[in-house]
């Protein structure tokens, strides 16, 4: 055989077996299965769990990453790992990985998934606008995975579903949180209950928001209430003074102060002759 060919079977066998010699070579780590949060059951203390069994070159330290961010202070040195998650809700769910750092190689991970039904966190409840100007309302959640998010419009035990066809409805949707801008409020059309929605594979939950539509009117509703005020009071003064009685008229010519009588002036002339006599 000619010695080119011989070299080129060993090139074309080398890089058959190079996969298969890198995965023998790979670190194996066993790691927890996924947990699934319940809210109906008591909150008990989850602990995840991570080992290195095999590894070509000795490994220099191992931590605890969530959602692609480390957690501070899980850095070990030891090739058996635990995380404990003390409060297990909705609000920490999420991908857990434990990592694993060589000096020889490159990192080697494992994910343990903790999942849970979404939680809303935080809505408008209700929400104030004029005829004409636009409206924002929200939900944002905890929970995982992240929820597929729906709105609808309630009214009564029937429901109509929101989407962005109308022209003047537009939602964003953005992992745990989600927006519904109304454009151009119909003050007949518009008013009422508005439902947010979010669902994962383990559940779903919803809340209302209350949206009140007011007439261009209404900011002039405080001056107008001022004004029939003091057209009323002007009314009563008005009404007052026309059924006032004569006698409540002082006349200008009338003496202010009491009149002395005759017999008054008798008296002190009778005094002064009494004086005299004596």
């Amino acid at each position: 055989m000619h010695p080119n060919a011989v070299m080129l079977a060993v090139v074309f066998l080398g890089n058959l077996m190079l996969p298969f010699i890198s995965a023998q070579n790979e670190p194996k780590i066993n790691a927890s299965d996924q947990i699934i949060l319940s809210a109906d059951t008591p909150i008990k203390p989850v602990t995840l769990q991570c080992n290195l069994t095999t590894a070509q070159t000795p490994h220099k330290e191992s931590y605890w990453m969530k959602n692609g961010k480390e957690i501070p202070d899980t850095r070990t040195e030891q090739m058996n790992t635990a995380y404990r998650i003390n409060k297990p809700r909705a609000d920490v769910s999420g991908e857990y990985m434990c990592v694993y750092t060589f000096d020889m190689a490159p990192n080697a991970n494992a994910t343990i998934e903790v999942k849970a039904k979404p939680d809303i966190t935080g809505h408008k409840r209700s929400e104030n606008k004029n005829e004409g100007e636009n409206a924002m309302l929200y939900c944002k959640s905890v929970g995982y995975p992240h929820p597929t998010w729906t709105w609808r419009k309630v009214d009564g035990t029937s429901y109509t579903d929101i989407d962005n066809s109308t022209g003047r409805f537009f939602i964003t949707n953005r992992d745990n949180y989600t927006e519904l801008n109304i454009l151009n409020l119909d003050i007949n059309t518009d008013p009422g209950k508005y439902e947010c929605n979010a669902t994962n594979v383990i559940g779903n939950t919803a809340e209302i928001t209350i949206l009140r539509v007011r007439s261009h009117l209404a900011p002039l509703w405080p001056f107008l209430g001022v004004l029939a005020e003091i057209i009323i009071l002007v009314v009563i003064i008005v009404v007052y003074e026309k059924r006032k009685t004569p006698d409540d008229i002082i006349d200008d010519d009338e003496p202010v102060g009491p009149m002395k009588t005759n017999s008054t002036n008798n008296h002190k002339d009778k005094n002064i002759r009494q004086r005299n006599t004596k």
